[in-house]
């Protein structure tokens, strides 16, 4: 546990090229530079969240592709137990509340050759909301960060320990969550969301044809 650190993931990163066995966890009360996907920045202000880092020994290569999605279907129901509101999933690493983000997932794997050597799941997720960020949220007041830790980290573990690709009910799942089915997207690609697949490919209705992405951001057109 940090006081403060650049980063969770940059330490769960040295940690594991140390040797760090699967379960070691990166906790900060703060971050300096807290990352999300494409180089964005999370803010991570003292106390105001849970900022961790769980380092895992990956068994199956084909699961890491769904790895995200299959953590923020087990968060939603461990959150929930800390709002009023039911949470939604954005394609491919995000947690909403209503339309405010409550909470983000990074997944970094680290390669030798043709094989992981080890994997760190980035979460970062509001207790509080930060002043510096509108279109954000946090839990129901007086939510203890600690109870929320004791929640979400064993459903984070169960998430990486899965193998193969979605499951017909993990895919049923995220479309009882999902935030941008039946809506207009400008990116990755213009059209409409029509959810993903079992490989974690965000489905897009083109027109003429469905395209599925398997990397990039959703950008919806009322964004």
């Amino acid at each position: 546990m940090y006081d403060e650190i650049a980063s969770t993931l940059d330490a769960a990163h040295a940690l594991a090229a140390e040797g760090a066995t699967s379960g070691t966890l990166v906790l900060a009360d703060a971050q300096t530079s807290g990352r999300g996907r494409l180089g964005r920045a999370w803010t991570s202000m003292p106390g105001a969240g849970v900022w961790l880092t769980l380092i895992e020994r990956p068994r199956d290569i084909a699961a890491l592709d769904v790895l995200s999605l299959r953590v923020g279907i087990a968060l939603a129901p461990a959150l929930e137990a800390f709002l009023d509101d039911g949470i939604r999933l954005k394609w491919p690493n995000d947690v909403y509340v209503n339309s405010l983000k409550l909470a983000g997932i990074l997944v970094e794997a680290r390669w030798r050759d043709a094989t992981p050597e080890w994997i760190a799941i980035g979460v970062g997720i509001n207790v509080r909301p930060p002043a510096s960020e509108p279109r954000a949220t946090g839990l129901r007041p007086g939510a203890s960060r600690l109870r929320v830790l004791e929640a979400v980290v064993p459903r984070i573990r169960a998430a990486a320990a899965e193998i193969g690709l979605m499951r017909d009910e993990e895919l049923q799942a995220f479309s009882d969550r999902d935030f941008a089915s039946g809506r207009a997207c400008a990116e990755p690609v213009r059209g409409v969301v029509r959810g993903i697949d079992s490989r974690g490919s965000l489905l897009v209705d083109a027109g003429s044809h469905t395209v599925a992405v398997r990397t990039g951001s959703l950008v919806l057109k009322e964004d």
